[in-house]
């Protein structure tokens, strides 16, 4: 039958499992520290991957595991629709984290105490909140035996912090036909609120940021190659002045802003809520209004490089034949080419630039039934609201699901205090989600699940 309205006892279990099952995840340390070596794993995501198969056999349902490599485990369940014919929904998240210095935070990072009406923990927004609403939804339907009106896949992903190399990129190329006959996703990260102040009023106005679009990224190495030799000698081919002058170069590189569509509609439709207009020779004093998403926001007006690690030499009396830098490029959607060309150009003849990783940029219709079932879902428990499209800087499991022709959203609802700088908090000192953001959550995928 299809999805009816909760009963008050219903709705409320959905949200306490929301809320502790983000606990409880938090509190499995899967720390992904990147890397192909499996010997750096550990268990984490394993255990964090049986404690979801254990969350759904608990209410019938048979979820599918399959690892890449020992310790890279994905887990999925599919869920009939009322509609077969319809294409297929993808609702994702993934179970790794990126490692948090203990030292530095103010609590346990994988504690999960709440203080404040917040969740702290590694995870809280990155994204074990969204993997905690999933698993709180799934189960809702499985209790109350109700069909979605399409065909639901929920996902939960291995390895996304490293790439997506033994998680979502290495289950569309070894095994796509877990995800036939789906043709949209929803995973991290949007749907989250930011506060404007509105035109002709003295009264603010929630507006959620739905991710419609995210950059590519690169990661790979700069590889200077020179002459080996004593450091008493002078030498007029040392690879770490090679590698020194091509990193000065890429830095002092200006890299010009460009307006790509989900951004200009972003800023218009800001505009039109708030009566402030923006003007592309002065974006910086439009930003502000940006307010927890402006970190992100900003990361999208144009490409960059930036240099991430440093590898040369073994002594200090020795001069390297090698030295190599490490990198993270983010490029704007259609810009791949470009810079990686002018990559090359920067570092010159010496320098070598080693691809090790290239995640596609995504640029998903800003228009159609999904968009208008998010949107619904959000005013339904948050009326007045306004739903906005925004491009992601950075990159999510909805990369390599693009390449199955897969349009991804990212969607995970929280309703914020107007004061909490939002996008910091991803792989930030203090991570936190607030115990209401949520209780909301749960409430609106609920509500997609059911309008979608």
């Amino acid at each position: 039958m299809p999805i009816a309205e909760p009963t008050a006892d219903e709705l409320e279990l959905l949200q306490e499992e929301a809320v502790r099952f983000t606990r409880e995840l938090i509190r499995i340390d899967t720390t992904n520290y990147g890397g192909n070596d499996p010997a750096t794993w550990g268990r984490g995501e394993t255990e964090a991957a049986e404690h979801v198969v254990r969350l759904l056999r608990e209410v019938g349902l048979d979820p599918l595991v399959i690892e890449s490599h020992p310790g890279r485990p994905s887990v999925f369940v599919r869920m009939a629709g009322e509609d077969r014919q319809r294409g297929g929904l993808i609702i994702h998240g993934h179970l790794d984290v990126v490692p948090a210095q203990a030292e530095d935070w103010s609590v346990d990072p994988f504690a999960a105490e709440i203080h404040d009406g917040m969740i702290y923990g590694r995870g809280a927004v990155d994204m074990k909140d969204m993997v905690a609403m999933i698993l709180a939804l799934a189960r809702h339907l499985a209790r109350t035996g109700q069909k979605p009106p399409r065909d639901l896949l929920f996902a939960f992903f291995a390895d996304e912090e490293n790439g997506a190399v033994w998680g979502a990129q290495w289950m569309v190329q070894n095994h796509p036909e877990l995800f036939e006959g789906m043709t949209e996703a929803v995973s991290e990260v949007g749907g989250y609120s930011i506060t404007l102040p509105e035109k002709d009023t003295d009264a603010d106005v929630r507006a959620y940021l739905v991710q419609t679009a995210e950059k590519g990224l690169g990661w790979g190495r700069l590889r200077a190659t020179g002459r080996a030799g004593h450091g008493s000698v002078p030498n007029d081919e040392n690879a770490i002045v090679l590698l020194a002058r091509a990193i000065a170069a890429i830095d002092e590189h200006h890299f010009p802003i460009e307006y790509v569509a989900s951004v200009r509609a972003l800023f218009d439709r800001v505009t039109e809520i708030t009566g402030i207009g923006w003007d592309e020779d002065d974006i910086e004093s439009f930003l502000p209004l940006m307010g927890g998403a402006r970190q992100f926001v900003t990361g999208t007006l144009r490409d960059s490089v930036n240099m991430t690690k440093l590898d040369a030499g073994y002594m200090s009396n020795v001069i390297p034949q090698t030295a190599e830098a490490s990198f993270d490029l983010r490029f704007l959607p259609g810009h791949q080419e470009e810079l990686l060309a002018l990559l090359d150009e920067l570092t010159g003849e010496h320098v070598e630039v080693v691809m090790d990783h290239i995640g596609v940029s995504v640029d998903s219709p800003r228009e159609g039934a999904l968009i208008e079932a998010m949107t619904s879902s959000l005013q339904a428990e948050d009326p007045g609201a306004h739903v906005l499209p925004y491009c992601l800087s950075a990159g999510t499991d909805n990369k390599p699901l693009s390449s199955l022709g897969i349009s991804g959203y990212g969607f995970v609802p929280l309703q914020l205090p107007a004061d909490l700088d939002f996008a910091p908090l991803f792989h930030g000192v203090d991570e936190r989600v607030p115990v209401d953001a949520v209780r909301f959550g749960a409430r609106v995928l609920l509500r997609l699940a059911r309008d979608c």
